[in-house]
């Protein structure tokens, strides 16, 4: 595991690999020993890169970026859980807007899209104190595919994976990952006092259009809650609200 830099900028200490098994659980390893919040690995690719629900996140080399953050959020656990990943949703997508000058929408809950290709995936993992309610630490990683890779993605991912960029832009990883700790610290700072559903709702793809539910039931999209429930409605009439935490949903 070789480290490319160390760097600091206030509130962030950033460590950059050239390669990792997987951000996240670097990061997390970091926080069983103590490190601080705001403690930042990046790295150039991932042996073993992870999305939700056991996915693998497919981290090629000179593509993409790979980025986690520790967290250690003094909120209650039921107030801060629910708001993590949407927040570093919203700061993906502006900070892919302002390196890109494209438009990013997010998929519910974690995936940012540009023109119905998935672009960057999000992980968020923690510990909880549960005799004081709160958090030990969260890790959320964030995952960008920057350019399309020269062999192309691989088959599996081939129709729903895209790229941030088409060509090669100067420095666009540094710039992606400036973008997006900015953007999310200054949401995470904030989180239950700096209003951005409506901006997370606003981006939402899949408002109004059919799901499969995990129950194999046809369901259709209504809305974002406040706490960033899917709200469906299946064809019963009855309307439910989908955590995140508990259920994934498929296209229609």
């Amino acid at each position: 595991m070789k480290r490319i830099g160390r760097y600091t900028h206030n509130p962030f200490a950033i460590t950059v690999y050239a390669q990792v098994s997987s951000t996240n659980t670097l990061l997390r390893e970091a926080a069983e020993n103590g490190a601080p919040e705001g403690t930042v690995i990046v790295a150039e690719s991932q042996t073993a890169g992870r999305g939700r629900r056991g996915h693998t996140f497919w981290s090629p080399e000179g593509t993409g970026l790979y980025l986690s953050i520790l967290l250690r959020p003094t909120l209650p656990l039921a107030e801060v859980l629910p708001l993590l990943t949407p927040a570093a949703a919203v700061a993906a997508a502006r900070a892919v807007e302002a390196v890109a000058d494209r438009r990013a929408d997010i998929k519910w809950v974690n995936d940012i899209y540009c023109d119905n290709k998935k672009v960057c995936g999000i992980l968020t993992e923690g510990r909880p104190n549960t005799q004081a309610e709160r958090l030990q630490y969260a890790v959320v990683g964030v995952g960008i595919n920057v350019l399309p890779p020269a062999e192309g993605f691989p088959e599996e991912i081939r129709d729903r994976a895209g790229a941030v960029l088409t060509t090669p832009q100067s420095e666009a990883r540094e710039r992606l990952a400036a973008a997006f700790l900015d953007e999310f610290w200054e949401l995470y700072t904030h989180l239950t006092t700096v209003p951005f559903h409506a901006e997370y709702r606003e981006r939402c793809l899949r408002l109004g259009r059919q799901v499969t539910l995990p129950s194999g039931e046809a369901a259709r999209i209504v809305d974002v809650t406040e706490r960033f429930e899917l709200q469906v409605q299946t064809e019963d009439g009855s309307v439910r609200n989908l955590n995140a935490g508990d259920v994934s949903v498929i296209l229609a």
